[in-house]
């Protein structure tokens, strides 16, 4: 028979690995309470730090398809699309709101343009079906071309 090993006592509540909302709503109700010393702090302060990353995805994201299409106009401009002015408007937006409620990921941009242009080019080679070397491999594209270049979505439109 194989000894039991003496562990610490469960804090009152829901185990997090059991049932996630309802631990996040337990401590949620315990730090409105004040009632500190019963938090998981572990959990919370990894929950904490995964919610910054998610923001930062979030910007990594909407860059990689404003980026995808970009490559898409300038490789590929025969076949440029109204619906790809709109994709690059539509994602250019995610991302200024990402930055408007998370301002320090203002100082990520270059790492969050690098990360999102790996994925753009591979997906526009995949999309124009060119050769992956037709892109290049560092990103060509300064910050201001990523947020403001013109791609009208209509013939007599003059706006990004």
């Amino acid at each position: 028979m194989t000894a039991l090993k003496a562990t610490k006592p469960a804090q009152p509540g829901t185990a997090y690995e059991h049932d996630f909302y309802t631990w996040t709503q337990e401590q949620g109700a315990r730090l409105c309470a004040g009632d500190f010393l019963r938090l998981d702090l572990a959990n919370l302060a990894e929950e904490i730090e995964c919610l910054g990353r998610g923001e930062f995805n979030k910007l990594v994201g909407a860059w990689r398809v404003v980026l995808r299409h970009m490559l898409k106009a300038d490789h590929r401009p025969d076949r440029w699309t109204r619906e790809g002015s709109f994709a690059i408007r539509i994602h250019r937006n995610e991302a200024e709101d990402v930055l408007t409620d998370s301002p320090g990921l203002t100082k990520r941009m270059a790492q969050a343009v690098g990360r999102a242009y790996g994925i753009a080019r591979l997906e526009a080679a995949d999309e124009t079906g060119l050769t992956l070397k037709t892109f290049p491999k560092i990103c060509p594209y300064t910050l201001d071309d990523i947020r403001s270049r013109p791609f009208p979505v209509d013939p007599d439109d003059t706006t990004a």
